[in-house]
C-alpha cells in the first residue's frame, strides 16, 4: 500500500476511532476497575508492523521479554512483508509470529481482523506498542484485550493524538536511542502505573545484550558466490559478459530506501560517481548494487553507468543479503533497513544519515561509520510528524560529498 495512504488512514480514521475507544475505556472502568495492580504477565505481545530494520534494534527488548515470561509466551504482530527479519533473529517461536497482509486495503482489513481474533484467543495479558505515535498500533493494543497495555502517551506534548488507551503510559524521550526506548517498554511491566494517569517514572534501563551474529554455512556462502558469478556485469565486456570471479575487496552499494521515507536517498548520481572512483582506485575490486525487486531497474542502470559493477537487486532474499554482507568487505548504504541488517554481520558499513539521526538509530561499532551533515534543519523527521518531512530537496544528504565517502571507504579497507 502507498505510505501516504497509510498515513491518511491512520490520521483521519484512526483519530476518531481512538476518541471513541477512549470513551469506551472510561465507561468500562466505571463498571469494572482498571487492573492497575502489578501482576507478572504470562503472555506478552509486541506490536511492530513496519520497518524491518528497526526490528533489529528491538532485539534486546525481545530478549528481555523472553527472560521475563519465557520464549514460548512471546508473540509478535508484524506485516507479512516484514516478517523475514524475525525469522533471522529467531528469538520468537514461528507459531507466535502473527502476520498482517498489507498488499492492498482489502487484504489489510481481512488479515487484520484474523490477527485480532488470534490475539484474543491467545488471552494476551500484556501488549507492547513499539510504533511510537501510530494510532493503528494503539487501537490494536486496546482491542487485544490485554490487561496491561504499554505505549507512548501524548500528555502535554503536541504529538499526534491517539486517545487514552494505555495502562502503562510513557512520555516520549527524543534523547533515548531506539534500542533503549524499546527496552524501556518492557521494563515498564515491572512497575504498577501511577493511579493519576501521569507518566511512568523509572531509571533508564541499561542495554547490555549485543546483537546476534548471523553466520552462514560455507555451503551457503559458496552457493551465493556461484550465483553472483553468473550475473551480467555492467561494464565487464561489450557483450555484457559474466562476472567470472568475485575479486577482493567486495564493495556493496545500496542506493535505495523503503518507500516510507524516500527522502533518505543519497542522490543516485553520487553512487555512480562513488562507484567510478572505487573502480579507478581499486581496479580489481568487485562492486555490487543491491535493492528490492521494485528497485531493480534503477539498480541495473546505476551498475551500467558505473561500468565494472553488478546489480543483484531483486535477486536476493534477506538471508542471501546477510550472507552477502558476511563475505563482503564494505557496505555503503542510505539510512535504511540494510544499514541495520548489516549490524548482524562483520561487514564494515558506511551509513549515510540525513533526515534521521544516528543518535537514535545508528549502531556504534568499530567497523561502522555514520556520516551526516551538520545542517540546522537536520534531522527533520521524528515521532511527532509521523516521519513525514516537508523538505523537497534533501539538502542534508546532498551536502555529503562523494569524496568524503570515498575517503571513508579507503580508510576502512
Amino acid at each position: 500500500m502507498n505510505p501516504d495512504l497509510i498515513r491518511w488512514i491512520d490520521k483521519n480514521l484512526g483519530r476518531p476511532f481512538c476518541f471513541f475507544l477512549t470513551i469506551h475505556r472510561r465507561l468500562y472502568s466505571i463498571l469494572k476497575k482498571d487492573p492497575r495492580h502489578y501482576k507478572k504477565p504470562a503472555k506478552i505481545l509486541f506490536i511492530k508492523l513496519i520497518e524491518q530494520g528497526s526490528t533489529v534494534l528491538a532485539y534486546p527488548a525481545l530478549k528481555k521479554a523472553k527472560n521475563f515470561a519465557g520464549r514460548e509466551h512471546i508473540f509478535f504482530l508484524v506485516l507479512k512483508k516484514n516478517r523475514p527479519i524475525l525469522d533471522i533473529l529467531d528469538i520468537i517461536p514461528q507459531a507466535n509470529l502473527i502476520e498482517v497482509d498489507s498488499k492492498d486495503l482489502i487484504s489489510l482489513i481481512y488479515s487484520g481482523f484474523k490477527a485480532l481474533i488470534r490475539i484474543r484467543k491467545e488471552k494476551i495479558d500484556a501488549a507492547i506498542d513499539m510504533e511510537f505515535f501510530s494510532r493503528t498500533s494503539a487501537i490494536i493494543s486496546y482491542l487485544s484485550g490485554a490487561d496491561k497495555k504499554v505505549g507512548l502517551h501524548q500528555f502535554t506534548s503536541d504529538g499526534p493524538y491517539r486517545g487514552d488507551l494505555f495502562t502503562h503510559k510513557l512520555l516520549y524521550n527524543p534523547y533515548l536511542h531506539a534500542s533503549v526506548f524499546f527496552v524501556s517498554l518492557v521494563e515498564a511491566l515491572n512497575y504498577a502505573p501511577p493511579k493519576d494517569g501521569t507518566p511512568m517514572i523509572f531509571e533508564v534501563p541499561k542495554v547490555t545484550d549485543s546483537l546476534p551474529i548471523f553466520s552462514p554455512t560455507e555451503d551457503e556462502k559458496e552457493l551465493l558466490i556461484r550465483k553472483l558469478e553468473q550475473l551480467p556485469a555492467g561494464g565487464r565486456s561489450a557483450s555484457g559478459g559474466k562476472c567470472s570471479s568475485l575479486d577482493k575487496p567486495i564493495i556493496i552499494l545500496n542506493p535505495n530506501t523503503a518507500d516510507l521515507l524516500p527522502i533518505r536517498r543519497w542522490p543516485e548520481e553520487n553512487f555512480i560517481k562513488l562507484g567510478k572512483l572505487i573502480q579507478e582506485g581499486l581496479p580489481r575490486s568487485t562492486i555490487l548494487i543491491t535493492g528490492t525487486v521494485k528497485e531493480k531497474q534503477k539498480a541495473d542502470l546505476i551498475a551500467s553507468k558505473i561500468g565494472k559493477a553488478t546489480s543483484v537487486a531483486g535477486l536476493t532474499s534477506l538471508k542471501d543479503l546477510l550472507t552477502l554482507y558476511s563475505i563482503a568487505d564494505i557496505l555503503v548504504t542510505n539510512d535504511s533497513g540494510p544499514a541495520l541488517f548489516s549490524s548482524l554481520t562483520p561487514v564494515k558499513a558506511i551509513i549515510l544519515f540525513g533526515p534521521e539521526t544516528p543518535l537514535l538509530y545508528g549502531k556504534d561499532k568499530n567497523h561502522r561509520e555514520n556520516i551526516s551533515s551538520n545542517l540546522v534543519c537536520s534531522p527533520c523527521v521524528n515521532a511527532y510528524n509521523h516521519r513525514k518531512s516537508s523538505c523537497k530537496i534533501g539538502a542534508c544528504l546532498r551536502n555529503i560529498t562523494v569524496e568524503n565517502v570515498y575517503e571513508k571507504v579507503m580508510a576502512l579497507l
